[in-house]
């Protein structure tokens, strides 16, 4: 296999940032091609209706505030269970990396053009065909260990950390289950699979069943609008659970690349004149918004990485050799207390 293992901490892995750009780069990192992610700013109807149009939805990840003290019942599947519903699921060894485990949650379980020799499939890649194949018959405990410790999983999630030099080393967040923490974030998945919508949360002994859809439709659109309503339902139950001032919740839709849609689309455009000349337009200036949105995540996740510790030192040196320096660093204290107080007001006023 092509997967070096070794025995991983959560200091070996960084946190990275919910972002839709650096999602979708980090996918591609894995070898992963014909996907990206698509950030979700509401639940409504024409939301939902949106996501369908032009592409396939493989899966959902939800990001929320984690509770120590909340309470969830729902039955989950055993391994017997995991098996025959043909499901990848790995329980979190790792704390820090839940982002990657539920985006490999969504991945392993979608339909690949590799397992279905079909072409609008995503294309899973030598690494993750490899890592699925090889790990099939683990339970999910040895699942989430095989995350923990392939080298080219934990190297593709770890290229996407903010540079922060301030960092002690071993400066990883605590596992959630070790430490109460108000501010702690969970990472958690939803896939559609024969019928039936699961919850993945690698906190959970096994997936979680949700709800069921019709899969007979026979638009590829029709079947994501019927298993997308079962887990929006399931999401909007879960946001419920909080106080009403939570408003730290982060939604996001791995769906294949819209730009393979419209270039099918202009490939197969049998319209002529007038009417086609519009249409090819309309489809070309779509296909530049993505170009141009694809470049600007890519210069932000450059950006993420850059080091800029040395310019700042740099300018703090010019402002203290030109005397602004003191009177700066005093406004900025003045705004800090204003800032704090503003704060407290605030919180005193909720109560």
């Amino acid at each position: 296999t092509r997967h070096k293992k070794k025995m991983s901490s959560s200091s070996d892995w960084c946190t990275i940032e919910s972002d839709p750009g650096v999602f979708t780069y980090l996918i591609e990192s894995f070898g992963v091609s014909g996907v990206e992610i698509e950030e979700l700013w509401s639940l409504d109807d024409d939301s939902l209706q949106h996501l369908c149009q032009g592409s396939k939805v493989f899966g959902l990840i939800f990001l929320f505030k984690w509770q120590a003290s909340a309470e969830d019942n729902r039955p989950t599947l055993g391994e017997d269970e995991i098996m025959q519903h043909d499901l990848f699921f790995a329980k979190q060894m790792v704390t820090n990396a839940c982002a990657t485990q539920a985006i490999l949650s969504v991945l392993l379980n979608a339909p690949s053009a590799e397992e279905e020799q079909n072409g609008d499939h995503m294309q899973l890649g030598p690494i993750l065909s490899s890592f699925k194949s090889f790990t099939s018959s683990f339970p999910p405990d040895l699942k989430g260990m095989a995350i923990g410790g392939s080298e080219d999983i934990r190297t593709a999630h770890n290229n996407f950390a903010r540079n922060d030099p301030f960092l002690a080393e071993g400066g990883s967040r605590k596992n959630p289950k070790s430490e109460d923490d108000s501010n702690l974030f969970h990472f958690i998945a939803y896939i559609p699979k024969n019928g039936q919508v699961y919850e993945l949360d690698g906190l959970k002994s096994g997936p979680i069943v949700v709800g069921s859809y019709s899969n007979n439709t026979a638009s590829e659109e029709s079947q994501d609008a019927a298993w997308l309503n079962v887990a929006r339902s399931a999401i909007q139950e879960r946001i419920e659970k909080f106080s009403s001032s939570e408003i730290k919740f982060n939604l996001m839709a791995v769906i294949r690349d819209r730009r393979i849609d419209l270039q099918n689309n202009l490939q197969n455009l049998q319209l002529g004149g007038e009417e086609r000349e519009e249409k090819v337009v309309h489809l070309q200036t779509q296909l530049a918004a993505l170009k141009e949105k694809r470049s600007m995540w890519k210069r932000e996740n450059e950006r993420r990485s850059h080091n800029y510790i040395p310019f700042c030192v740099e300018l703090l040196k010019a402002l203290a050799r030109s005397g602004k320096l003191p009177q700066i660093t005093q406004e900025a204290n003045t705004r800090l207390l204003d800032t704090k107080k503003k704060r407290k007001y605030t919180e005193a006023s909720k109560e």
